[in-house]
C-alpha cells in the first residue's frame, strides 16, 4: 500500500458531498523571491508537475481564486507567479499563506494507492475480533514507514505503524481499516 499527500493539511469546507475537503493543501507561499512577482512556495503535494501555467489555485483561508503564471523548481522548493502579481510588493500580501487545489484537480491513484485526506476519520479495527481500535486522527511520515495516529475509546492515543503484517485491508466505501494485532502494539502486555 501506498500512501500520497496532496497536503498535510486540508479544508474541510461545506459542500463536500462525500465529507472529503473540497480544497486540499499542495504548499507553503513562503517569500517573495526576485523582482518579477515570484513567490518561494514549501512544497507539500507528491504531484508538484501538476502545477501548471494557467491552473486555477486558491489561496488562503478565504481560498483567494488565483491562476499561475509561471512555476519553476529552486533548490527544494518552487519559485511560482499568479496573473496579476508583477513584483516583489504586491506579491508579499500573499507571504505565509497556503496554496490550495479544488479536490476535482488531485489525480486519481493506483489500486492500493490512497491519499492521507482519504484515511483521516477511518475506523481502525482489529481483524481477530472485530473490535474497534478508534479513529484515525492523523498520519506521521517517518523515515521508515509511516505511522497511524488513532484515537482510541478512552480518548487515548494509539500508534499504529503502516506496514503490511499490521495493516491488512482498507476499506474506503465501509469507512474502516481492518488490522492484525501484534504483541506490544496496543499494551506492554500483549
Amino acid at each position: 500500500m501506498t500512501l500520497s499527500h496532496s497536503s498535510s493539511q486540508q479544508d474541510q469546507s461545506p459542500g463536500s458531498p462525500s465529507g472529503e475537503p473540497e480544497f486540499l493543501a499542495v504548499g507553503l507561499l513562503r517569500k517573495p523571491h526576485g523582482l518579477h512577482g515570484e513567490m518561494v512556495m514549501s512544497v507539500w503535494t507528491d504531484f508538484p508537475e501538476r502545477l501548471q501555467p494557467g491552473m486555477k489555485v486558491f489561496v488562503g483561508e478565504e481560498h483567494q481564486n488565483l491562476n499561475i503564471h509561471s512555476v519553476r523548481w529552486h533548490r527544494q522548493d518552487l519559485l511560482i507567479s499568479f496573473q496579476d502579481y508583477s513584483n516583489p510588493e504586491e506579491i508579499g500580501v500573499l507571504r505565509n499563506q497556503v496554496l490550495f487545489v479544488h479536490r476535482d484537480a488531485i489525480p486519481p491513484l493506483d489500486e492500493d494507492e490512497y491519499y492521507f485526506h482519504e484515511l483521516i476519520g477511518l475506523q481502525v479495527v482489529q481483524h481477530e475480533s472485530g473490535e474497534s481500535i478508534g479513529i484515525i486522527t492523523d498520519i506521521l511520515e517517518t523515515g521508515a514507514n509511516d505511522v497511524f495516529v488513532v484515537r482510541g475509546k478512552n480518548g487515548q492515543e494509539i500508534l499504529i505503524p503502516d506496514i503490511d503484517e499490521v495493516i491488512l485491508e482498507i476499506n474506503i466505501e465501509n469507512q474502516e481499516i481492518r488490522i492484525q494485532s501484534l504483541p506490544g502494539l496496543f499494551t506492554e502486555e500483549d
